[in-house]
């Protein structure tokens, strides 16, 4: 049998000035694009040969230009047309929530446009995030669709090699199969869905039982994606019927899962601790244990912000007699990482930190020595491998502040990441990251972690968004 691999990852965040390019991607093709898919070694069988396309990784981000989209849609269709005649599937690892100048959805655009050259038959099997945006033609145009469970996503590679999996077994007994879609008028936050809390710990749980029953290839609960103004936009149901005989059944279990979450509503919450920022910088401070973690959340680069805004450095240079020594990890900034690049280690240097485009990202006037120059590393849950740009360490002269510098949004969640910036974590009482809720490996090591709800591109209260173009009414923008 062959099938055709691609991955594509974007989140776009419309509220940043960004605007994602191929120079923001991370590109491979061919057999290189296979080291990034986390597929193990689903494939590996004799009578299986892949046809890998690309992958191209933006990460988070802002919206795509469209000549950049195009370029990665057509290299996929290009390559379908040329297989066309001995494809028998096509598997795709898509997140969902990317956003494409004049076209709207990607994903919904290229699973649409394979349709129309594949028909409606070929298996199309989607892996995804749960925070992306569903609608019917797109779940319908997909043969298994199946989201990670576990936010943070630890769980990318078992679901990968889930889908893959039930690709295979479909392929080789074939049957026709249309997944069933509901959608919610609940729209969240990916802070506010995290699946070690409550309600999705023991949804989760029933999810798993109901996947175990021989009627059901898959279900799996779509949280959504607020950072862009869509008509998708809002929380979903999909369930994917192990053979369109059993239908019935899974518009039954579909609607019983929508009523399950839609009755635990009011339980959605933000994870862990939660302060306004003065009340968090207040905190960190007097504690006595180290680290503790402040998340940045309103410049929370996962969800696509900038990484830019300087608000909490600026706290912290307010403060008086500072006797914690801090890290941020990290700060974009390009026209001073650029800067710095062309400096030594060791050189005491005058910087003004920040992109001043609004309050938020105001610059800092610092007198800082150079600690370490050195490259950004990959998030290995995510299965990012390789070179993610320059990153510049400073120390800010007569302050217990030191500050990763980068000239990209690229995030900073695992302890190898810190390790990087030429530092050891274990020296610092508090680290400033730029994340909502707190990624394992730091909540694992922080012994006090804050998500300080600052302002910015990611918001925490979805009330505050200027949405147009959703549903309504949604709750909890509308008391329903």
């Amino acid at each position: 049998m062959k099938i055709l691999v691609a991955k594509f990852q974007l989140e776009s965040n419309e509220h940043v000035p960004m605007k994602t390019d191929l120079e923001h991607t991370a590109l491979s093709f061919g057999r290189a694009a296979l080291d990034h898919m986390q597929l193990g070694n689903v494939f590996d069988a004799p009578d299986i040969e892949l046809i890998p396309v690309l992958c191209a990784d933006a990460a988070c981000s802002g919206v795509m230009k469209k000549n950049a989209f195009l370029y990665l849609e057509n290299r996929i269709l290009d390559t379908i047309k040329e297989h066309i005649h001995d494809l028998d599937g096509i598997y795709f690892h898509l997140h969902g929530a990317s956003e494409i100048e004049d076209l709207g959805s990607g994903e919904h655009h290229l699973v649409a446009e394979v349709r129309k050259i594949v028909g409606p038959y070929l298996p199309v099997a989607v892996s995804c995030d749960p925070h992306g945006n569903l609608c019917k033609s797109y779940v319908e145009n997909c043969t298994i669709l199946r989201s990670y469970r576990e936010s943070p996503h630890t769980d990318i590679a078992e679901t990968v090699q889930f889908v893959a999996s039930n690709l295979i077994e479909l392929i080789r007994n074939r049957r026709h199969i249309t997944p069933v879609y509901q959608k919610l008028p609940l729209i969240l936050g990916g802070e506010q869905s995290v699946s070690t809390d409550e309600p999705i710990a023991s949804f989760n749980k029933w999810l798993n039982e109901a996947e175990k029953d021989e009627r059901i290839l898959s279900i799996s609960w779509h949280v959504g994606y607020l950072r862009h103004d869509t008509e998708c936009a809002g929380c979903g149901i999909v369930v994917v019927p192990n053979d369109n005989k059993y239908r019935s059944y899974a518009e039954e279990l579909c609607q019983k899962a929508s009523t399950a979450i839609w009755n635990r509503r009011k339980e959605f919450h933000y994870t862990g601790l939660t302060m306004n920022p003065n009340e968090a910088l207040q905190a960190a401070l007097q504690f006595s244990d180290k680290p503790v973690f402040i998340t940045d959340s309103g410049d929370n680069v996962t969800s696509g912000a900038m990484g830019a805004n300087t608000f909490i450095l600026h706290q912290f240079l307010t403060v008086s007699n500072l006797n914690k020594k801090v890290l941020f990890a990290a700060i974009h900034c390009p026209e001073t990482c650029h800067m710095l690049m062309n400096k030594n280690v060791n050189d005491k240097v005058h910087i003004s930190l920040g992109m001043g485009i609004d309050e938020l990202t105001k610059k800092a006037e610092l007198d800082v020595t150079i600690l370490h120059k050195g490259r950004q590393e990959g998030t290995k849950m995510y299965g990012e491998e390789g070179d993610y740009g320059p990153l510049i360490t400073v120390s800010v002269d007569y302050l217990p502040i030191d500050i990763a510098i980068t000239d990209n949004n690229h995030s900073f969640v695992e302890k190898h990441q810190i390790d990087a910036c030429g530092v050891d974590w274990d020296d610092y009482d508090i680290i400033v990251v730029k994340q909502g809720y707190i990624h394992p490996e730091e909540k694992e090591k922080g012994k006090l972690c804050i998500m300080s709800l600052t302002n910015g591109a990611t918001p925490q209260d979805t009330r505050l968004i200027n949405f147009k173009r959703i549903m309504r009414p949604m709750y909890p923008i509308d008391e329903i």
